[in-house]
């Protein structure tokens, strides 16, 4: 699908509008009387989310005329562009129509000003919308593409405009890309595999890709990283992704790349363990995000690493009570082997936190507990930092992306004390698991360090009954939009 930006309405198929329930389009002002009769009768009024498809017999340019409902205008924002814009894609191959026109600034309301970001929020939705996971799916014949998008202006400010489109395709191209890492299965996602995925897309980039693999992982002590991996025949892998963009320190993105999750020895259910194949979510994250953050040539040092294992309950796999030592030298009392993603985590905060950067941020599919607190409508994110706290709500806003701030108190510390080590890998109460987890992972991160933890178990796949623009079943590839924006707040 290729999107163009033109200031005239081209032969398009259809000619698509956006109309709230307190406006009509300006640029139909010219058939105002018999789109409105027409629209009467049908008893169309520009509800949320509501569409209709009129012929257009009288036109010389269309065929059609697609009218998106935008709601009502005072609740109107820019994550509605992308709801809408993707509600439009899905109308458009619905109706088989594979060009067309869209009038962007009919999106303009009083929330809603920035045509350059209304413009970059519409490419981002429909690129977005353009991907789901069919490799592995025999293609239909009848299946149709949409081919063009041509975003129709009167606006003079047409190179601000292409800059904010541009924009718009390397986000989700990147969440793309993430998402496909994540949504691929863990026999064709292996540590290995993800390490040779990344080495490859970046290749030819300013990003320079190390790879640390089983002996160097030993070498390097990294004992939480190494002993999770121990009951699966996959060998594990350290990902260490840098860009330098400017002289400053750099700020440090950590995601959890559990390939696949079976529990290890604290075996899990097996309904719906297949999903398993997407804790490696926060490591996807982390990878879209770098690439993003390179195409943009944005002017910060960012560092991204992935510790990257299977957990599998294989003949050498971790026991419940078992001990690790963390790259740090802390040692871990490994109560339950399904709380796997905080011990490699651990080594990757603890080295992360050698680099001395500006402030760490790590996204992970952590715990179940995050889930039952915020659903699959929220990330949630922990930090004493009350500085880090506005640039997150800051970058979340821009993003599109929610994220809500949960507690994170000495009392959660002292739960997860451990008799005979440093820390235990599960906490000894009942409750706040999300913040026990927190709480651990806090163990191997530099006190001088600014540092946030985002809990993405709830909003990393299936939120398609939230978002129109992620796929049933699929990634959503949540946080590589986030982290460009934290990473751009520190340019």
């Amino acid at each position: 699908m290729k999107i163009s930006i033109k200031k005239t309405k081209q032969n398009a198929n259809t000619l698509v509008a956006f109309m709230s329930k307190n406006s009509f389009p300006k640029a139909l002002n010219s058939h105002k009387k018999d789109i409105q009769n027409t629209l009467t009768e049908i008893g169309f009024k520009g509800d949320r989310k509501k569409s209709v498809i009129l012929p257009l017999q009288n036109s010389k340019t269309h065929q059609y005329l697609l009218l998106m409902g935008l709601g009502d205008e005072s609740s109107f924002n820019y994550e509605e562009v992308r709801q809408i814009s993707s509600k439009m894609y899905k109308k458009l191959k619905k109706y088989n129509q594979n060009t067309a026109d869209v009038l962007v600034e009919s999106f303009i309301t009083k929330n809603t000003k920035d045509l350059n970001q209304i413009c970059q929020a519409f490419t981002t939705a429909v690129t977005l919308s353009n991907y789901t996971c069919n490799e592995f799916k025999q293609k239909s014949k009848n299946e149709k593409e949409i081919k063009d998008l041509f975003i129709c202006l009167t606006s003079k400010k047409q190179s601000s405009i292409e800059k904010a489109v541009k924009e718009g395709l390397i986000l989700a191209e990147a969440s793309n890309f993430s998402k496909k890492l994540a949504n691929y299965p863990g026999n064709l996602m292996t540590p290995s595999i993800l390490a040779n995925e990344i080495k490859v897309k970046t290749k030819n980039t300013k990003i320079k890709t190390t790879v640390w693999d089983k002996n160097r992982i030993k070498k390097e002590k990294m004992g939480g990283l190494l002993g999770v991996s121990l009951g699966s025949p996959e060998e594990p892998r350290f990902i260490i992704m840098e860009y330098k963009g400017s002289t400053k320190k750099p700020i440090i993105l950590v995601g959890k790349g559990l390939t696949f999750d079976s529990g290890g020895i604290s075996l899990k259910p097996a309904q719906a363990m297949d999903e398993m194949k997407f804790d490696m979510c926060g490591a996807a994250a982390v990878a879209g995000a770098m690439i993003a953050i390179e195409k943009l040539n944005l002017k910060v040092n960012v560092i991204g690493l992935i510790p990257s294992s299977e957990n599998m309950p294989g003949e050498n796999a971790n026991k419940p009570g078992d001990i690790l030592k963390a790259r740090n030298g802390k040692t871990m009392e490994v109560l339950n082997t399904d709380a796997e993603g905080r011990l490699i985590l651990a080594d990757a905060l603890s080295y992360a936190s050698e680099k001395k950067p500006q402030a760490i941020f790590d996204a992970a599919t952590l715990t179940g507990a995050i889930i039952m607190a915020l659903g699959n409508i929220f990330t949630g994110f922990f930090t004493k930092n009350e500085n880090l706290v506005k640039k997150i709500i800051k970058a979340s806003e821009k993003s599109g992306e929610r994220v809500w701030r949960l507690p994170l108190v000495k009392e959660h510390s002292t739960d997860i004390k451990s008799a005979i080590a440093d820390v235990a890998n599960i906490s000894s109460t009942r409750g706040a698991g999300s913040s026990t987890a927190a709480a651990f992972l806090e163990h191997f991160v530099d006190k001088n360090i600014p540092w946030a933890h985002f809990d993405i178990a709830g909003t990393a796949w299936n939120v398609h009954n939230r978002l129109e623009y992620c796929n049933s079943k699929q990634a959503s590839g949540v946080m590589v939009r986030t982290f460009v924006e934290l990473a751009r707040s520190y340019q």
